[in-house]
């Protein structure tokens, strides 16, 4: 039995509340079970310097959790002066998991900047705001492509994330704070919506762990970024 009572192939309750900013051209609220991330996509006009000349836009994101978004109280990043390590892996990953999907050509030169903010956390932060930063990545782009500053959406195919994990000897979706802290092994996958693969992160905290329950895990995550896509098309209206 995992400790929430869930089936071992069962996602936690997952919402995707889209536009609940007033000011970002895109923005959803996502929520894994306790997890809570808010996502918003802001459109700038001018990209990168590497990326000056090319053609080419820019996709980037910023991940930072608030300082009661856990069990106790966290100093900000900006008062210690500097962002940890875990903080810039895992802003990069979400900036990847959604350049994956994104023709870079058909942006011309701007950017999009995704802030992801953690609410609230118990597990998956990096796989839920991934989750919904694809929400409010399309819907930037949805209102780009309205007010005429776009002529075709940019955006190729859904992109979503989810852990895995073993639990007590048993392969399972979408690890809350209880089971990620007392898993055998644990990983994040990045997948879209038609199955490739973006990235995945896996590690063994006990002992190294077989291949066989390598593809469970993977199985597992593609029943449940199916599902996320599913729910991504309809907190879109597709």
């Amino acid at each position: 039995m995992r400790p929430s009572g869930r089936a071992f192939d069962q996602l936690r309750t997952v919402s995707l509340e889209p536009n609940v900013s007033k000011y970002a051209e895109g923005s959803c609220l996502v929520k894994f079970g306790d997890t809570h991330v808010l996502c918003t996509a802001s459109v700038d006009t001018s990209v990168p310097r590497f990326l000056k000349n090319t053609g080419l836009g820019w996709v980037t994101a910023e991940y930072g959790m608030l300082p009661r978004s856990t069990h106790s109280r966290t100093d900000r990043e900006a008062a210690k002066g500097k962002q940890t390590g875990r903080t810039q892996e895992i802003q990069r990953l979400i900036g990847r998991s959604l350049r994956a999907v994104t023709n870079r050509a058909a942006m011309g030169e701007m950017q999009v900047k995704v802030d992801c903010d953690v609410i609230q956390a118990d597990g998956g932060t990096r796989t839920a705001a991934i989750t919904g930063s694809f929400v409010a990545l399309h819907l930037a782009f949805q209102h780009l492509k309205e007010i005429g500053a776009l002529k075709t959406m940019p955006l190729e195919d859904h992109v979503a994330a989810v852990s895995c994990g073993i639990h007590q000897g048993t392969a399972v979706l979408d690890l809350d704070y209880a089971e990620d802290s007392a898993a055998q092994a644990d990983a994040n996958f990045v997948l879209t919506g038609n199955g490739g693969l973006v990235e995945i992160q896996a590690t063994a905290e006990d002992k190294p762990f077989a291949e066989a329950q390598f593809l469970e895990l993977l199985a597992l995550a593609r029943k449940g970024i199916g599902e996320l896509v599913a729910l991504q098309k309809a907190a879109l209206g597709l």
